[in-house]
């Protein structure tokens, strides 16, 4: 898009005045009420609380369970969420669920992603918004499953009622109940209201250009555990772009995804359920896939003559070949024997060590890719 198309665009107002108004309250009214007041401990702690809240509203609810059906909700788990989703302030359940799968189908074109980053990090971050871009301009039709659920569509059609009840009436509730009025407001409701969108927004924008990228370089989403650890477990993009259907985004347990910690907790009440997870051998193929690229990719920087890298590499490529050839043969036997109700104990457990050896073999031939990469030399 040219950039008279992008000032031609025009502005968005109610976005742009709600932004403004929120920001500048939260850079200046708030530093000077703490300069000559004392936040009382309800204001830090209900603005804590709620802060929480929304990352889980919108990482849980909006994110893996409406917008990628990554599992299934109890009602209960559905009304918490579209609930903490008017928190936030983020648009309703179906607007916002359009408009991301929008943006994992197109994304980084600029023609059609929402808010790609390839039209720079401020126009990812927020400059999407305030305007009325033709790519943020997104339709329903992408969303018929979740016109179809009776709590999405309550929260459509009652948004803005919610909004206001939650972000100004709640907060000034806890005040009124605490005497803290004006602390609690300009913390709880705010404060909190502007660090969730810029934390949010961090992840259209620097968790597309700041981190690390391990299964996958075809699109720009990055790995980044310390975006994670302000989104509640979002900041594993590069992940998720890569297997948007699984209920996680940190899969390894030592990285920050309180979102899946969430998610678990609520199944063991009976809240969630049937979750969609990425096969491990199936992760262990990205990983394997993408050093073999950047393998290729440094070999061909180099000066000829390196056969002997040359004649190792293609050697553990066709060994990766058929692993992955046999995970298949595999996936194709266990379907089968779902179909033909025939999985007796042995066939069970003989599938099932197979495949933890072609796992065991990716794992290995993983670690001799990345000594192989740093044995090449640099161009």
């Amino acid at each position: 898009m040219s950039s008279s198309e992008t000032t031609a665009a025009p502005i968005e107002w109610a976005t742009t005045i709600m932004f403004g108004v929120t920001t500048l309250v939260t850079i200046t009214v708030v530093p000077v009420y703490a300069w000559f007041n004392d936040f009382s401990a309800t204001a830090w702690v209900s603005a804590f609380l709620l802060w929480v809240y929304c990352g889980i509203a919108i990482g849980s609810g909006y994110h893996r369970l409406w917008s990628h059906r990554t599992y299934e909700a109890h009602w209960l788990l559905k009304l918490f969420y579209a609930i903490g989703g008017a928190f936030a302030l983020q648009h309703s359940i179906l607007q916002w669920s359009a408009r991301h799968r929008v943006h994992h189908r197109h994304v980084d074109e600029e023609e059609k992603d929402p808010h790609s980053i390839k039209r720079g990090f401020w126009y990812a971050h927020m400059g999407w918004m305030i305007r009325d871009y033709e790519p943020a301009r997104i339709g329903f039709d992408k969303v018929p499953d979740l016109k179809r659920d009776p709590i999405v569509m309550w929260q459509h059609r009652n948004y803005w009622l919610l909004t206001w009840t939650a972000n100004l009436g709640v907060p000034a509730l806890i005040g009124w109940i605490s005497g803290d009025l004006w602390g609690c407001l300009l913390l709880a409701g705010f404060a909190r209201l502007v660090l969730n969108h810029q934390v949010t927004f961090m992840i259209n924008s620097l968790a597309h250009m700041w981190g690390k990228q391990p299964y996958t370089e075809e699109n720009t989403a990055r790995d980044n555990w310390l975006i994670a650890l302000v989104t509640c477990g979002e900041g594993y993009h590069n992940f998720h772009h890569m297997f948007e259907g699984d209920y996680r985004n940190g899969v390894r347990w030592w990285q920050i995804d309180l979102n899946k910690w969430f998610i678990n907790v609520c199944s063991w009440f009976g809240l969630a359920r049937n979750f969609r997870r990425t096969p491990k051998i199936q992760i262990l193929r990205a990983k394997v896939k993408l050093q073999f690229e950047r393998a290729q990719a440094r070999l061909s920087r180099i000066e000829a003559g390196q056969t002997t890298f040359r004649d190792t590499l293609d050697a553990e490529y066709e060994q990766f070949l058929e692993t992955v050839k046999a995970w298949q043969e595999l996936q194709v036997q266990r379907v089968q024997k779902k179909r033909a109700d025939l999985q007796e104990r042995w066939n069970r457990t003989a599938i099932s060590t197979r495949m933890r050896e072609l796992e065991y073999s990716l794992k290995m031939q993983r670690k001799r890719l990345s000594h192989m990469v740093a044995a090449i030399p640099v161009a």
